[in-house]
C-alpha cells in the first residue's frame, strides 16, 4: 500500500524526534527480557510526576469502576498501572523487532479449541479485543497463531503511522482503518477474521450508544460489534493477551464465543460486549489502559467525571 511505504518526506526535520524514538526502541529490543521489564517499571515510575493529568484520569477511572476500593488501594493500582505502561513502551520494540523464535519462546495459548471450532464453521470471526497495555505484543502474538485483519486508529504523525502499521501487520494480512467499516464488512463476508476493540470512548457518533461498563451505568461505547456480527452470522470470540508474572512471558487467551449474539437490541448487545471486556479486565486489571478517559462523553445534561 502506497501509504505504508518509506517516503522521502520522512526525512524532514519534523520527524527526526520520531526516528530517534524508533531507533531507541530497536536498540532496547536487543536487551534481555528481564532487563526490559525492569527498565519499563522504572520508566513508568519516573513518569508519574510528569503525567499528573494521566494519573488523575487513571485514578478516576478506577474509582468509578471499583467503588469498593479504598483510596490507598486505588493509588497503588494507578502506580502499578504506570509501571505496566512503561513496560508497554518497551514491548512496542519487542513486538516490532523481535524475531519470531523469541516471541514464541515467551508465548502460551489458552482456549485454542474455541478458535479451532469457529474456524470449522462457514462464518466470519470477530475477535472481540480491548485496549490492554499489551496491545502491541498482542497483535504480534495473534498473528503468529491466526493471521487476520486487525482494526486500528491511524496516527497523525506519518512516520509513526508507518511504523505502527508495519509493526502491527508484521504477522497479519493487513490493518484496517477503524473508519473503514466497508472493509471490515468485506473481510467478514468472505469468511475471514477481524480483530475489533470497541472499548474506547470516541465521542458521540451514529455507531455509539450508552451502555453499562463496570459500575458506570451509561458509558459511551462503540456498538459496531453488534452490526458486524450480523454479517455471515459471524462468531464473536473475546480475546486478550495477558502478561504473566515475573519473566514467564505471555498468555494469549481465546475465551468462549458469545452465544445467541447478536440480538435485535443493539444496546443489549453492547452491554454484553462490555460485560465480556469486564471479564477480561478483571483477570489482569493492572494491564488495562486506564490512562484513557473512558467515560469522557456523558449524556446530555450530565456533568463530566473528569475535572
Amino acid at each position: 500500500m502506497e501509504a505504508y511505504t518509506l517516503k522521502l518526506s520522512f526525512i524532514h526535520p519534523r520527524y527526526w524526534l520520531s526516528w530517534l524514538g524508533i531507533c531507541a526502541l530497536f536498540l532496547s529490543s536487543l536487551l534481555p527480557y528481564s532487563t526490559l521489564l525492569k527498565l519499563g517499571r522504572l520508566v513508568g515510575r519516573i513518569s508519574i510526576p510528569f503525567a499528573k493529568q494521566r494519573f488523575h484520569t487513571a485514578r478516576r477511572n478506577l474509582e468509578l469502576c471499583f467503588p469498593e476500593l479504598s483510596e490507598e488501594q486505588v493509588d497503588a493500582k494507578v502506580k502499578t498501572n504506570f509501571e505496566n505502561t512503561g513496560i508497554a513502551l518497551f514491548e512496542m520494540g519487542m513486538a516490532w523487532f523481535w524475531p519470531t523464535w523469541r516471541v514464541r519462546g515467551l508465548l502460551s495459548v489458552r482456549g485454542l479449541d474455541n478458535l479451532e471450532h469457529a474456524m470449522r464453521q462457514d462464518q466470519g470471526i470477530i475477535f472481540l479485543g480491548a485496549h490492554f497495555l499489551t496491545l502491541e505484543m498482542g497483535a504480534r502474538a495473534l498473528g503468529l497463531i491466526h493471521p487476520c485483519y486487525p482494526v486500528y486508529r491511524k496516527n497523525s504523525n506519518q512516520v509513526l503511522d508507518y511504523w505502527f502499521y508495519r509493526g502491527r501487520s508484521r504477522e497479519h494480512k493487513a490493518m484496517l482503518d477503524r473508519k473503514d467499516f466497508k472493509a471490515m464488512l468485506r473481510v467478514l463476508k468472505t469468511g475471514q477474521s477481524l480483530w475489533y476493540a470497541p472499548d474506547h470512548d470516541y465521542g458521540r457518533h451514529k455507531s455509539s450508544v450508552f451502555a453499562p461498563f463496570f459500575n458506570v451505568e451509561k458509558a459511551n461505547t462503540v456498538s459496531g460489534t453488534s452490526t458486524l456480527a450480523r454479517v455471515k452470522n459471524s462468531v464473536v470470540i473475546p480475546l486478550f493477551l495477558k502478561r504473566l508474572p515475573g519473566t514467564e512471558g505471555y498468555e494469549l487467551i481465546f475465551n468462549p464465543p458469545l452465544v445467541d449474539f447478536p440480538s435485535n437490541d443493539v444496546i443489549a448487545d453492547t452491554t454484553r460486549t462490555n460485560q465480556e471486556i469486564e471479564k477480561m479486565v478483571k483477570e489482569c486489571d493492572d494491564q488495562y489502559m486506564w490512562l484513557h478517559r473512558r467515560f469522557k462523553t456523558r449524556p446530555e445534561g450530565e456533568a463530566s467525571f473528569y475535572k
